[in-house]
């Protein structure tokens, strides 16, 4: 009796030491000292602005009569439907030209290089600058576009800010135009891994232009492009720049999307808990494409 007490006296005391060395790995004397000096600041700023930010806005958007109110609201609806439009055009058509032009950025030659320099501008410039610009080129009066219609064509054009058809479409365009370059530089890292080998055999078995990119290249790039798709949707939804500095949410608060409906629910309408509220509502969808686009990480080997 005395020795099996001794012998499960001291289990719990090696399975301490045991735990206590698995969380050290091999790291021994001061090399455990720096690790502990990189990690805890990391820690403190991720729990500062991640993990507290989350839990007090769960918190700030749990009550039920919140959404109640927000599912109520036309202008809410409308925002909903908006969100999905930017989402399907803006994701979509914006990562079907970066992998065309990508192709493009693929041949050979100085001035291919000299172009994708400045086609790589719109994207290295400041946001605000361009959007607030955009904003003043779509005036319907003294803008930029309409005067360039009525010199060069002699008709007026349309009052672009004024329609929430329009208004919404230059809001896709301007999103388009902006983060096109980051994922066509990014499909084009993906096209250059690509053995030359494998199109060897290919050209050698006939596979040459279009047949080459839909049996070769869109197989290859297959991985990375959905990938791609997951994270701009999620960076989509979250977005508030554009919008808000080309429409500000009008006409008549017929262009929000979710991310500028709750800022002006926050702090135009002084209602910060129903501004979280319609930021959370984008939770359902939001967590999937996480889910989603973790698990495709794990499970794709290191290879396009």
């Amino acid at each position: 009796m005395t020795t099996l007490s001794a012998i499960e006296f001291g289990r719990p005391a090696a399975r301490a030491r045991s735990l206590w060395r698995y969380w050290r790995g091999g790291l021994r004397g001061s090399e455990f000292t720096w690790a502990l000096a990189f990690l805890v600041p990391y820690i403190g700023v991720f729990f500062a602005f991640v993990v507290y930010p989350v839990f007090y806005g769960l918190w700030m958007g749990s009550e039920p009569k919140l959404y109640t109110e927000v599912f109520s609201d036309p202008i809410y609806q409308q925002t909903v439907i908006n969100t999905l439009v930017f989402v399907a055009f803006g994701v979509n058509l914006k990562l079907f030209f970066a992998l065309m032009l990508s192709g493009f950025f693929m041949r050979p030659g100085w001035w291919v290089k000299g172009l994708l320099m400045i086609f790589v501008l719109p994207w290295a410039v400041p946001e605000l600058p361009s959007f607030i610009s955009i904003h003043w080129m779509l005036n319907g009066e003294w803008g930029l576009l309409n005067n360039a219609l009525y010199i060069l064509f002699g008709i007026d054009g349309p009052s672009w800010l004024n329609s929430r058809w329009l208004a919404l479409g230059a809001a896709v365009c301007s999103h388009i135009w902006r983060w096109l370059p980051f994922w066509t530089v990014i499909l084009l890292a993906g096209r250059m891994s690509i053995p030359q080998e494998i199109y060897d055999a290919a050209k050698v078995d006939g596979a040459t232009g279009l047949r080459r990119f839909a049996h070769v290249t869109f197989p290859l790039l297959a991985n990375l492009y959905l990938v791609l798709t997951l994270l701009a949707t999620i960076f989509l939804l979250g977005n508030f720049n554009t919008v808000y500095f080309i429409t500000g949410g009008g006409p008549a608060n017929s262009t929000h999307l979710l991310a500028t409906l709750g800022i002006r629910d926050a702090f135009d309408l002084a209602n910060p808990r129903l501004g979280v509220a319609v930021v959370m509502s984008a939770l359902p969808l939001l967590i999937p494409l996480v889910i989603i686009l973790m698990r495709r990480l794990k499970n794709t080997e290191v290879q396009l």
